[in-house]
């Protein structure tokens, strides 16, 4: 246990800070059509200027140079208007830098790796802790060659941090790239252009507190009445007072919509923004608001009532109840999920499956949830993996990050906390000290439902470890209580225990199922295979 690294200590992961809701714009007319299209278009160009000139501000943007943006688009549209845009092109420059610091990141734990395995003899086998060398010469040249590359991309972002460069794209890098082949999208070049024009408009508008409705740019009544502050070149196309468009169609928020009507009904802040699905064929409008901060539930009110730990994996989540003293309850239960097919499919799979998941911890009586603190981004290069392909493709697949969001929003409306703990060793450990024993002939334990256990121990307070060994002179408090999950209070502890009567027999392998039937000795004539034996008939003397 030597090489075993420190571990973390397990914390409640603050609750989420933000609500978005949606809803269909239905039986918009022509004219509702042409108007949201003109100005998405026009507020489009205006905020690519706006990005265009804050990247070439780079390091050197301050207040001044944003009041100075904001006055230069406030004659093109309005002063609302023209905020919203200058706040939406300083984050997404902010989000850029931040990826660009990720993709550095990255890039170092490659040139580490490969230089690591190019000093290595060739042949050398690797260890746990770090991979051996390459396995033929012409594989070293291959990577020795990639290590320059990679060292000139690495020279290359660095430079561009410095000097405050990123390389931003409104409408998004994979649309643009979808231009060189349309043929492998199914698309015409028509469609694609429709896309490409509908992702770079501008259709949003920041709340505002006190203001008539939370928002004067885009306005929604408490009937649901949508009506959109025209900017001052599109000003003649206003079908009512004060420069406004009212469109055909109203809204209803059936989720949170009693939320939404509370925070208009006190003209607090919410934030709205239309979208053009053109696939469908519809239009939609969201609505947004921040919550205000909420103070976390401490660990121990957590602990209280036992937990639920969950392990995560590429199909499925594996969880296991447990009572406040680590031991588990009742059956492992898996919630599977499909992360095939479109971005749309697989968050509707991860919503039905943590759907499930709450629903059943709520039955549980626990009073939160057991996670892993996973983070795959310097996990699954081709450095670090090399041939490893479908384990790069595994831990990819895992929706660490969307998981985790999704899971710390809808858990508060449950009123369910959710405590990250360490992810090191969890499923080893978990294997090694609760896979076996809890194997019945009713019941088939998976690595995975063991490391949910070993989650929720450790997010307990407790070691993943059943129990230690008796003390050195007697089973008596000199040394300290025996178990290792009985409290100092817990009254009992140094008694006997119960026998196990759900424990498999000796021999029986974790899934629950023999190898082989045991078989009768060779030294017995006629003896078959079930256990039966055979007397041989007395001989006959006359």
């Amino acid at each position: 246990m030597g090489g075993v690294r420190e571990l973390a200590a397990p914390f409640v992961v603050p609750g989420p800070c933000g609500v978005a809701v949606r809803d269909r714009l239905k039986h918009l007319t022509p004219q509702d059509e042409k108007v949201l299209r003109l100005v998405g278009e026009h507020q489009g160009r205006l905020a690519s200027r706006d990005l265009k000139a804050r990247c070439a501000d780079g390091l050197e943007h301050g207040a001044e140079s944003w009041a100075s943006r904001k006055r230069g688009l406030t004659g093109a549209s309005s002063s609302r208007i023209a905020g919203a845009i200058t706040k939406a092109t300083h984050d997404q420059w902010a989000l850029a830098r931040r990826c660009q610091t990720a993709h550095i990141q990255t890039l170092e734990a490659g040139i580490r790796t490969l230089r690591h395995r190019l000093s290595l003899p060739i042949g050398a086998p690797g260890t746990k802790r770090s991979p051996g060398g390459f396995r033929s010469r012409g594989e070293w040249f291959h990577k020795s060659r990639r290590l320059k590359a990679l060292e000139a991309r690495h020279s290359s972002a660095v430079r561009d941090r410095q000097t405050g460069r990123v390389r931003v794209v409104r409408g998004g890098k994979r649309l643009l790239n979808t231009r060189h082949h349309l043929a492998q999208a199914q698309l015409t070049e028509e469609q694609w252009r429709e896309r490409w024009e509908a992702e770079r408009w501008f259709l949003a508008a920041d709340g505002e507190s006190g203001k008539r409705f939370g928002n004067e740019t885009i306005r929604v009544t408490d009937t649901g009445e949508v009506s959109i502050k025209l900017p001052a070149p599109l000003a003649h196309l206003a079908n009512a007072r004060h420069g406004r468009y009212t469109l055909a169609s109203t809204v209803a928020f059936a989720h949170r919509g009693v939320e939404w009507a509370d925070r208009i009904a006190a003209n607090r802040a919410v934030a709205y923004r239309i979208h053009h699905d053109v696939g469908r064929g519809r239009w939609y409008l969201t609505a947004s608001w921040q919550r205000p901060a909420v103070q976390t539930v401490p660990l121990e009110t957590a602990q209280a009532r036992g937990m639920v730990g969950v392990d995560t994996n590429a199909d499925h989540l594996a969880a296991y109840h447990l009572d406040p003293h680590g031991n588990p309850v009742g059956e492992p239960r898996r919630f599977f999920y499909d992360l095939s097919g479109t971005a749309t499919h697989r968050d509707a799979q991860i919503r039905h499956a943590l759907t499930r998941l709450l629903h059943w911890a709520k039955q549980t009586g626990a009073s939160a949830i057991a996670i892993e603190d996973l983070d795959f981004t310097a996990e699954k290069t081709r450095e670090k993996h090399g041939r490893r392909k479908r384990f790069r493709q595994l831990i990819s697949g895992i929706p660490t990050g969307k998981l985790r969001a999704r899971l710390v929003s809808m858990a508060a409306e449950h009123g369910l906390a959710v405590v990250a703990v360490d992810p090191a060793y969890t499923s080893v450990w978990g294997a090694q000290h609760w896979q076996k024993p809890l194997v019945t002939p009713h019941r088939r334990m998976s690595r995975h439902d063991a490391a949910g256990i070993a989650i929720g121990r450790r997010a307990l307070g407790h070691p993943i470890r059943r129990r230690t060994a008796p003390p050195r002179a007697h089973q008596s408090d000199v040394h300290g209580h025996r178990t290792a999950q009985a409290r100092p209070g817990a009254r009992g502890r140094e008694g006997t225990r119960p026998p196990a009567t759900d424990h498999a027999h000796r021999g029986v392998p974790p899934n629950g199922t023999r190898k082989r039937e045991p078989s009768a000795s060779n030294t017995v004539r006629d003896a078959p295979s079930t256990h039966g034996w055979v007397q041989d008939p007395l001989m006959c003397t006359g």
